[in-house]
């Protein structure tokens, strides 16, 4: 991989329903094109990718032999990996052990696997994954205070998700200020339908918002994040749920959908938002006092911060959210500028605070992707 320029970039949406579509793109600006197939499963899915990587005027590839490895995002990796791996029998078999963490996830991210493995069974993968970064916490960040046998016995603790996301920010912040990751105190603040905060210190994970799911922490598109777990039992109870329906509630229809009635997308509750809706000024407020108490904690946590990063979708694109954040931190040493928070989205990056700003606020667009390349390409030479 001599250069991180995107070759092609694209998307496989309802596999296995109907009006299964792949939208492709040749380079990382080329026009996106939309082809509709009939994809049973993902197999099928793959072979269809590598179909448009090969042939036709959007190739990319001269044939597939060209390929020397695939990456694959694999969302649970429990506590046995700490880093990237090259994809064995034997580290499958731990992947399917964490379904009982992902049960969403981690059967399509095996179900690619195999795929690639049909197709293209010389070709070596890699599993990059989402909880990796996270495993430098230190034990009281990651026990819950349960009786200690659910920790030996089932591995229930603290995990934390966009691990890629919040490594690669860090990453990149540390570039932007001109000071090596090592000596600096970060938060980086992933935002998206789902979101995190992550404590880094000296370039490590040492607290992270999500838990053993991704449901606890903050206010969500439709996940509630932190609440009171007496709450789940009392309204069973009230209303009668099962088990998954309750489940369903709290992944679903709750977060800012829950709050607003409206929608789970901050992009309409923002279109909302001038017109005074009571709701909508509601969800945001909730949804940005949860972020600003993560981050206030997280000071206390790392005894300081050299820079607070915002990243992906909403923290990416929202200057509206960041504003409600920032708003009356300058007790802190954070002075937003008001003019630069405005105008930084859409994929820019850089520093939205003033020049005498004593905690650095900024706003990076994140990039999974290259990390999983990266990390793949660097398993495969090892």
């Amino acid at each position: 991989m001599t250069t991180t320029t995107v070759m092609a970039k694209g998307l496989v949406q309802r596999v296995g329903m109907a009006g299964s579509t792949i939208d492709y793109r040749k380079g990382d600006d080329g026009k996106k094109k939309v082809y509709e197939a009939d994809i049973l499963d993902h197999k099928i899915g793959i072979q269809k990718i590598f179909e448009l990587l090969t042939t036709g005027e959007e190739a990319v590839l001269k044939s597939l032999e060209e390929l020397g490895a695939v990456g694959h995002r694999i969302v649970h990796g429990g506590d046995k990996f700490s880093s990237s791996v090259l994809i064995t029998e034997e580290v499958k078999n731990a992947i399917r052990d964490c379904i009982v963490f992902a049960p969403l996830h981690n059967p399509p991210n095996l179900k690619g696997v195999g795929a690639v493995e049909e197709i293209l069974p010389k070709v070596k993968q890699v599993a990059v994954f989402d909880t990796a970064f996270h495993q430098t916490m230190p034990a009281e960040a990651y026990i819950y205070a349960l009786p200690y046998m659910f920790y030996e016995k089932h591995r229930i603790r603290r995990y934390g998700f966009h691990g890629t996301s919040h490594r690669y920010v860090a990453a990149r912040a540390a570039q932007l200020l001109g000071k090596p990751l090592n000596e600096l105190k970060l938060i980086t603040v992933h935002l998206g339908n789902g979101g995190s905060v992550c404590a880094i210190n000296k370039g490590k994970s040492v607290d992270t918002s999500m838990g053993h799911t991704p449901l606890e922490g903050l206010v969500m598109g439709t996940r509630c994040g932190d609440m009171d777990p007496a709450l789940i039992l009392h309204i069973m109870k009230e209303y009668e749920l099962t088990i998954s329906e309750m489940d369903n509630l709290l992944n679903k229809h709750s977060g800012v959908l829950g709050i607003s009635q409206i929608s789970s997308d901050l992009r309409d509750l923002e279109e909302d938002w001038p017109k005074k809706s009571e709701r909508a000024n509601l969800a945001l407020d909730v949804y940005s006092h949860r972020i600003k108490k993560y981050i206030g904690s997280y000071i206390a946590v790392l005894n300081g911060v050299d820079a607070i990063v915002w990243t992906a979708g909403v923290g990416e694109n929202s200057p509206i959210v960041r504003s409600i954040v920032h708003r009356e931190m300058d007790w802190l040493g954070v002075k937003l500028d008001l003019e630069k928070n405005e105008v930084t989205w859409r994929g820019a990056e850089g520093d939205i605070t003033t020049p005498d700003s004593k905690v650095k606020v900024l706003v990076i667009p994140t990039n999974e992707e290259l990390v999983i390349a990266q990390d793949t390409m660097d398993c495969i030479k090892k």
